[in-house]
């Protein structure tokens, strides 16, 4: 449950709000550390994405929005900026293969109406999500994996490719030859899997998450990313929430779920965030290596962000900043 003290820092910015007669505070208000975002009506669309290179995914995803745009468009077209770019090495292209030498890619995407769509073990597809799309769009199912989601692609048109970048042969060699037979590696340095989370003019929020996953993964692994609740979740008369970190920690407490389902309880999006790596932390014992971290936006625009260890960062787009911050994190407090 929310400390006093927090609960007394929410009273006295209703309070302000309500007597500024204004429907939500302004300014960057503080919470464990953590700068929120609040916002004054209207001041929509509103991108926040994982990561440093969400800073360019958001770029896209506002351009979308600015056009008058759908939030749905712009988390599509925002993470495939991300799968994109070879310098990006846990998404997409230039993301790093698994243990046998493959790269094989997971996603998913969630509309205002409730609908999602997502893929997982898919090789060969630059842009997993827009397959997502497409299973959402024109399937009646949510899910597809493997080689029947790479037939679905090519079927839809989709362009096979070469996703394996030389960097990335060459870094599959080295392991290969170090004699190590499985070594996961999360990638945690800023440049792990990408969620997104837009609300445009009209106020109807989106989600999109997309990865490469873990470095030299066991063959057939899946992370959090393409599970819908786990790696996001999108409520439209609520919010939404994605994760990014350990699929493994976050598929066992459904997060990206749990935050929405507390934001509906009233929990502020940062709040909800922390209570989600609490959660984990109390349930799971995390390793020393461990880390997981989420972001949520409410209905109102609101968001927060939170992680188990110091490193997470997000990028936020609000009017004419997009701005990458370094979040709070439980091992801080």
């Amino acid at each position: 449950m929310p400390s006093r003290r927090k609960f007394l820092v929410q009273t006295f910015i209703g309070g302000l709000a309500a007597g500024l007669g204004c429907r939500y505070a302004y300014a960057n208000t503080m919470l464990s550390g953590q700068i929120i975002h609040n916002t004054l009506a209207p001041s929509l669309p509103i991108v926040i994405s994982t990561w440093s290179h969400g800073i360019a995914a958001n770029e896209m995803a506002m351009k979308v929005l600015k056009n008058k745009g759908k939030s749905l468009d712009a988390v599509e077209q925002g993470v495939r900026v991300s799968e994109a770019d070879p310098l990006v090495e846990s998404v997409g292209y230039g993301g790093f293969p698994d243990a046998s030498g493959e790269v094989t890619l997971d996603a998913c995407i969630m509309a205002p109406d409730g609908n999602a769509g997502s893929v997982s073990c898919l090789k060969h597809i630059m842009h997993p999500v827009s397959v997502a799309r497409r299973v959402m769009e024109k399937t009646p199912h949510v899910m597809l994996t493997g080689e029947g989601a790479y037939k679905f692609a090519l079927d839809q048109g989709f362009e096979p490719t070469n996703l394996l970048t030389p960097k990335m042969e060459k870094a599959f060699q080295k392991w290969k030859n170090s004699g190590l037979r499985y070594a996961p590696n999360a990638n945690w340095e800023n440049h792990d899997t990408i969620g997104l989370l837009a609300i445009d003019e009209q106020g109807d929020i989106a989600g999109a998450c997309t990865t490469s996953g873990m470095a030299f993964k066991h063959p057939g692994r899946v992370g959090d990313s393409p599970i819908i609740g786990a790696g996001l979740f999108v409520d439209n008369e609520v919010g939404a929430a994605t994760a990014t970190g350990e699929g493994e920690a976050v598929m066992k407490t459904l997060g990206s779920f749990l935050i929405v389902e507390l934001m509906r309880q009233g929990y502020s999006p940062q709040q909800a965030c922390e209570q989600a790596v609490h959660r984990i932390a109390i349930k799971l014992k995390p390793h020393p290596n461990f880390q997981i971290g989420y972001i949520a936006m409410n209905k109102a625009g609101e968001t927060g962000a939170y992680a188990y260890a110091p490193g997470f960062q997000y990028a936020h787009y609000q009017g004419d900043k997009n701005e990458l911050y370094n979040s709070g994190s439980m091992q801080n407090h």
